[in-house]
């Protein structure tokens, strides 16, 4: 492994190495081991997740040195760089037209694609959804469990190199219309009713006490988040901003199969 951590690194510093053709067998070996999950663009630790960037400078690497081709499934053809993943079946993956996904990209066992779209660099745990039309981004993190509803967007992060991608933790509830972008991070078993956006720069802001707690970039644990605004003053005038509110917690009585729904049944808001 260290042995292709310098190759990329080398590549990345002298892109001339990239007509090499052991450079180019590095840059592919990564991939690979990226589309089986042996590698990731981000791990989890004891002390919070680690950006492996020299696994992004090989997503990046990547495409310059495939060529363009026609893809063809069934009626269907494309015209790209980078082929579409196979192999569902022996994966124990279920994949319903049209869903798309791309090599390089990690799907586990027992997740169910809708109609959506997986891009390179991202790894889905086991037992997730990935519902119609939502889109995964370029090296975004899934965990095990998690719902991402109809239309969600999950953004993608390839430059800068140490910017973080976007993580949904373990059995997350992501909302219809959602949109995750920027390298937020979405805690274990949180839950955002419909039409959440978080940026780097989106307020989140706790609402549970007597007194508001903003913070930005994370949602805790457990947290059940809604839309909301503020009002900021800009030279034309007061506006209103977009925010995420807090309004409460999922209880740990509750069976997870069911609480993704029930935590935004019980605060009356949208899933």
């Amino acid at each position: 492994m260290k042995d292709l951590q310098n190759t990329i690194e080398q590549a990345w510093e002298d892109r001339s190495l990239l007509q090499n053709k052991m450079t180019q067998a590095a840059i592919r070996a990564v991939i690979e081991q990226l589309d089986k999950g042996l590698l990731r663009v981000a791990s989890p630790t004891q002390n919070g997740w680690v950006v492996n960037t020299w696994i992004k400078k090989a997503v990046v690497l990547y495409f310059p040195i495939q060529k363009m081709e026609v893809l063809e499934s069934g009626i269907f053809e494309y015209y790209d760089k980078i082929p579409l993943k196979k192999g569902y079946e022996a994966k124990g993956v279920r994949v319903v037209p049209h869903a798309v996904a791309r090599y390089g990209s990690y799907i586990a066992s027992g997740v169910i694609l809708m109609p959506s779209y997986v891009n390179i660099g991202a790894y889905i745990s086991s037992g997730t959804m990935i519902d119609t039309w939502a889109t995964v981004g370029s090296c975004a993190q899934i965990g095990a469990n998690v719902h991402l509803s109809g239309g969600v967007g999950i953004g993608g992060v390839l430059e800068p190199l140490q910017a973080a991608p976007v993580i949904i933790e373990d059995n997350a509830f992501i909302g219809s219309r959602c949109i995750v972008v920027e390298g937020v991070r979405v805690e274990t078993e949180a839950v955002l009713g419909a039409n959440v956006v978080l940026t780097a720069s989106t307020k989140i802001i706790d609402v549970t006490g007597s007194k508001p707690v903003e913070s930005k970039g994370l949602v805790p644990a457990r947290s059940v988040v809604i839309p909301g605004s503020y009002t900021k003053s800009f030279p034309a005038g007061d506006f209103q901003v977009p925010c995420a509110l807090i309004i409460g917690t999922r209880k740990e009585s509750t069976d997870k199969k069911t609480s993704l729904n029930e935590a935004l049944r019980a605060y009356n808001v949208s899933a």
